[in-house]
């Protein structure tokens, strides 16, 4: 990334968390009228923990896990209160206009709706932040999805793959949950395991010893991985090399067959991968080229809107991740800006392709998930014959 874009990528993040935390500052403690004592620890202490969020993200690479952690923790969970807040308030800000036109100038009056809307607005943030770590806190449950496929023997009625996404091991997921997720793959005793890409936020260097676990996954047909968009910003190829040695198969725009031909298994790099070079690049008409389109395909693409290439090559299903399911209610609304799918099992629009968007495994920042848990699927294949 060039000095150019890295300054614009600085502005542009700087920006918005000013904003933000100005406009929680604002609503939360100036127009509350606190007490001259409170109300002058609460902006230092909103001012400092911004100040300490950006610093946060350059000194978890710098400094050691065992101490990059726990400022990682303190850093992205702050981050998470703040858009907790921020999706708190900005709906309250009708009701603030309506209340306003109700109680008229009395100043006793607007003070009074002020400092109501602020308490309610700052215990609806803490309660749904606690909740939302609660989630995160909690061991992943097994999402059970079933999926017909025309082409399917029938012989294969109830193959089963499961499949993990954006698990996202980093400075707060680590060893811990990497063995979690291993032993809640395996108990479900599959055909097939799938991973559909951002596995890690980190180098192999730093990070590797944390996904060791991997090299334990039981499926009958194989272990499967695709590369993310986060995998390209942790060192892809390293990533790909250290996976293939745990004995995980990492599929680059290529097919395999499944059980002698019964079917056909694809996986492609991530959208964003192009830009990184070294071969690296989405090519679904690659992973398609010359298969036989009377057996049935399952694509493995991290993003979701590889479904319009897949469509394009008659992929019967398609299995992605990246949205985190919006993660934290209700940014859902605006991954929906950049992809044609969130969450859950569709078809897509004007075609017989199938997708599957899991809400994903992990999490990226905030350690919270607030409306979109998170999840490993028991994807059931069937002929429906």
């Amino acid at each position: 990334m060039s000095l150019g874009r890295i300054a614009l990528f600085l502005l542009v993040t700087s920006s918005v968390s000013f904003g933000l935390h100005y406009f929680v500052w604002m609503r939360l403690v100036r127009d509350a009228s606190l007490p001259s004592g409170l109300s002058r620890g609460l902006t230092i202490g909103i001012i400092a923990l911004g100040v300490f969020m950006s610093l946060s993200f350059p000194l978890t690479r710098l400094l050691p896990r065992t101490v990059g952690s726990p400022i990682a923790w303190i850093a992205y969970t702050w981050m998470g209160l703040l858009a907790i807040w921020f999706f708190t308030l900005v709906p309250m800000e009708v009701l603030r206009l309506v209340g306003r036109a109700t109680v008229g100038v009395d100043p006793d009056r607007r003070l009074f709706l002020s400092r109501a809307m602020a308490g309610a607005a700052g215990l609806i943030g803490l309660g749904l932040s606690a909740s939302g770590m609660a989630s995160v806190l909690s061991r992943v449950g097994v999402e059970k999805v079933r999926v017909t496929l025309g082409k399917l023997p029938k012989a294969l009625d109830g193959y089963t793959i499961v499949q993990m996404s954006d698990i996202h091991v980093g400075p707060t997921i680590g060893l811990d949950f990497i063995q979690q997720l291993v032993a809640t793959a395996n108990a479900e005793s599959p055909d097939m395991i799938v991973i559909t890409g951002d596995l890690v936020d980190g180098s192999v260097e730093s990070i590797g010893a944390f996904v060791e676990p991997l090299k334990n996954l039981r499926a009958k047909d194989g272990v499967f991985f695709i590369t993310g968009n986060h995998e390209y910003y942790s060192g892809a190829d390293a990533w790909i090399a250290h996976l293939t040695s745990l004995g995980i198969r990492v599929l680059r725009n290529e097919r395999v067959a499944i059980r002698e031909g019964a079917f056909d298994l694809a996986g492609v790099d991530d959208t964003s991968s192009k830009s990184f070079g070294n071969g690296h690049g989405q090519d679904v008409a690659r992973a398609m080229r010359d298969r036989d389109p009377s057996r049935a395909v399952v694509l493995l693409a991290h993003q979701p809107k590889a479904i319009f290439d897949a469509v394009k090559h008659g992929v019967d299903l398609q299995l992605s991740g990246h949205t985190h399911g919006g993660q934290i209610w209700p940014w859902g609304y605006a991954v929906k800006l950049d992809q044609p799918h969130v969450q859950g099992l569709a078809t897509h629009p004007g075609s017989s392709t199938q997708i599957y968007t899991s809400r994903g495994t992990g999490y990226w920042g905030p350690p919270m998930r607030v409306g979109a848990p998170a999840e490993v699927t028991r994807i059931e294949l069937y002929s429906g014959a």
